[in-house]
């Protein structure tokens, strides 16, 4: 493949509802340049994107795959995303390398959630957006409600630059409102307009006159001065609002049947921004703590940003990168600001799906691989050594769906670890952790597809098999009242024996305190030497409570006397002491379970709201306030983990897939009498079944 200036690059990710079409729109750009001789189909496991096992399996995307394109003179790097919202880590990677989005939209389906999440995601960036109406010679497929519902939704800046000529079966090609020229099939000449498209023609031109106009002073005052604007000032106007991002073209055409795709081409070349035209990427000096603005030309300072790792089964860890300034050699060093060590460079690829195309160098604007980078993680900044830089990081989603792991075997207990983490390296919205409270091992991802795509990966990419089951809730006991205790050990067996006396006082403490120890000895009734085992022994206890074998929190246990033995008291004595005291004292201190309870923000479509929040007082959950952000509304809730672990799949269900939620732990609270007694219960018979299997053993 050739190098190309960055002016000559255009970086375009393309984004959209599940099953929109956006991996058969990549595959017929392909086709379109020649550079594979058959138009593959998701369904027959022949695309270029969809090259992973799991993706063939399911026929959907879940990982973002590059497809470069040259195109007369042109290098159009698409980056195909997958559309279901369990995997927009990947999609939030790819906004994030590129200049402008093809949201790709359903002719049958209209606008979808998927829809109105990626454009969210276009806003945060203000990243330039192109619409694709894409399966036009399907079934039911109506652009005109489609092109209303996208303006309904999404404001006036959407202007149709081309209309279908034909409908379903009978789609064969599109009218250009700006030139006001046919184009049959995937044919480049153009043909006569039919007679009864001019009043639609004639309606849309006014449109997008009007939109383009308002992108620059002269055009808008030509306009409100009654003139019409020329082919070649709409095209001004054209480019400069969608840079503006105040004007957003809507294109249309069918990649199965290969029309549209020409005219796709041309108007990603001749308006979409290339990384000269779009703003400059700021980088901080780690140094001096200044900021950078960096322009995409090969002279200036290397900054290159991994936006996304893969742990390939034949050449190990793949890192895909883009360079914003500079440019990156084969063969060469590159510094990498976050670890501080520079990294060996091997051979630069070009990717194409699966297919890696080597070349000598990836110059600024462009996007490449490297294969078996020691240290490289994704979001890390490489640089000059003598001039370091850090490129601002990819934001991702916090994960919302948790699910405990347990190896199938003991081989792979034994290989678990090291697979889990070189997962985790790869898709960074997956969280691997031990919950210490419960010594279960937690894989917390997106939703219940994301999870279990990523087992199925451990098994496929690692030879590493897990069980998957619902997390144990990590709840703690507490105390409500204090208490006065004696914690006496005395054991006499012949010889030395054992003697350890305390007398401890219980207190409760606010929450998230933990446990305090305190010692008001007087008079030496306890020596100072046995102190710390009294609170090593407390310590140990604490850890198996009295109500259900939680650990027990927020209270303070103060040794205020005692007595001992000159002969038979020890450490262990007064370590066994202390665990009296607590199994004595804790029952009397107004023992209570409590639970770990969650800020919650729900996002959903105002419909949506009553549902929502009838459910949410289901699950012992408490409205803290509603906000309102355009069309969504906003619900902010705390309610316990324990209701709302599989929460991610009930507010699909709920709002038909609108809505999304954000978690994060704000508090213990104390549990409901009556639940408390059932979760006691349950873990007194788990614990019973524990022992007998001890015992049997």
């Amino acid at each position: 493949m050739n190098e190309y200036k960055a002016d000559k690059i255009r970086n375009v990710v393309l984004v959209g509802h599940s099953s929109s079409g956006k991996t058969s729109l990549a595959e017929a750009l392909l086709f379109n340049t020649g550079a594979v001789t058959r138009l593959g189909k998701v369904d027959d496991h022949t695309s270029v994107s969809d090259f992973d096992p799991e993706e063939q399996r399911r026929k959907i995307s879940i990982n973002t795959t590059l497809i470069p394109c040259e195109w007369n003179g042109y290098k159009i790097n698409v980056l195909d995303t997958p559309g279901y919202i369990d995997f927009a880590g990947e999609v939030k990677a790819a906004l994030r390398v590129a200049e402008a989005a093809i949201l790709v939209v359903d002719a049958v389906s209209g606008v979808e959630v998927g829809t109105e999440l990626v454009w969210q995601y276009c806003d945060e960036l203000k990243l330039p957006r192109i619409i694709f109406i894409n399966k036009l010679d399907r079934e039911n497929a109506d652009f005109t409600n489609v092109l209303a519902q996208l303006r309904e939704r999404f404001g006036k800046s959407v202007v149709s630059l081309q209309i279908p000529i034909g409908k379903e079966t009978s789609f064969k090609g599109e009218v250009n409102v700006a030139s006001q020229k046919a184009f049959l099939g995937h044919d480049t000449k153009d043909s006569p307009v039919p007679d009864d498209m001019a009043p639609q023609l004639a309606s849309e031109r006014a449109k997008l006159m009007e939109v383009a106009a308002e992108a620059d002073d002269k055009l808008i005052e030509k306009f409100l001065g009654g003139e019409e604007l020329t082919h070649e000032e709409m095209r001004i106007g054209l480019k400069a609002g969608l840079r503006a991002g105040t004007l957003v073209p809507v294109l249309c055409g069918s990649s199965t049947q290969n029309i549209g795709i020409p005219y796709l081409f041309k108007f990603l070349a001749d308006y979409a921004p290339s990384p000269v035209d779009a703003p400059q990427a700021v980088a901080q000096n780690p140094v001096t703590k200044q900021d950078e603005k960096l322009t995409a030309s090969e002279t200036g300072p290397l900054a290159v940003l991994v936006f996304k790792t893969m742990a390939d089964p034949f050449v190990g860890k793949l890192t895909y990168f883009r360079v914003f300034s500079g440019a990156m050699e084969s063969n060469s060093t590159a510094h990498n600001s976050r670890s501080g060590a520079d990294e060996r460079i091997g051979q630069l690829y070009i990717l194409r799906g699966k297919e890696q195309l080597p070349i000598k160098r990836v110059g600024a604007g462009d996007i490449g691989a490297i294969a078996k980078l020691a240290d490289a993680q994704t979001n890390d900044t490489f640089c000059d050594k003598g001039h370091p830089l850090v490129l601002p990081k990819i934001v991702y989603p916090s994960p919302v769906y948790s699910v405990a792991l347990t190896p199938k075997t003991k081989t792979d207990l034994d290989k678990m670890g090291s697979a889990l983490q070189r997962l985790a390296e790869e898709d960074p919205t997956l969280r691997v952790y031990r919950e210490h409270d419960t010594g279960e091992t937690i894989m917390s991802g997106m939703g219940d597809s994301h999870v279990d795509v990523a087992v199925k990966r451990l098994k496929q990419k690692f030879g590493v098999e897990l069980l998957t089951g619902v997390p144990k809730i990590s709840y703690k006991e507490t105390i409500t009242k204090t208490t006065k205790v004696q914690g006496r050990h005395k054991k006499q067996t012949g010889g030395r024996g054992q003697f350890g006396d305390t007398w401890i006082r219980f207190e409760p403490l606010p929450r998230n305190a933990g446990f305090e120890f305190a010692e008001e000895v007087f008079g030496g009734s306890v020596p100072h030497s046995f102190i710390p085992a009294v609170e090593k022994g407390m310590r140990e206890i604490i850890l198996k409570g009295v109500l259900a074998g939680y650990p027990t929190t927020d209270f303070r246990a103060v040794l205020y006397d005692g007595s001992y033995h000159p002969v038979d008291s020890s450490e262990i004595a007064f370590k066994l002491a202390a665990h009296k005291a607590f199994k004595t004292g804790i029952p009397q201190a107004g023992p209570v379970l409590i639970e770990p309870v969650m800020n919650v923000t729900i996002t959903i479509p105002e419909q949506y709201m009553g549902d929502v929040m009838g459910d949410m007082n289901t699950k012992r959950g408490r409205v803290l306030g509603m906000d309102q952000k355009g069309a969504w509304s906003i619900v902010n809730a705390q309610a316990p983990l324990a209701e709302i672990q599989r929460y991610a799949t009930d507010l699909r269900s709920m709002t038909q897939g609108r809505g999304y939620f954000t978690m994060e732990f704000s508090h213990y609270d104390t549990v409901p009498s009556h639940i408390a007694t059932q979760i006691i219960e349950k873990a007194k018979k788990e614990r019973a079944g524990e022992e007998a299997e001890e015992e049997e053993e």
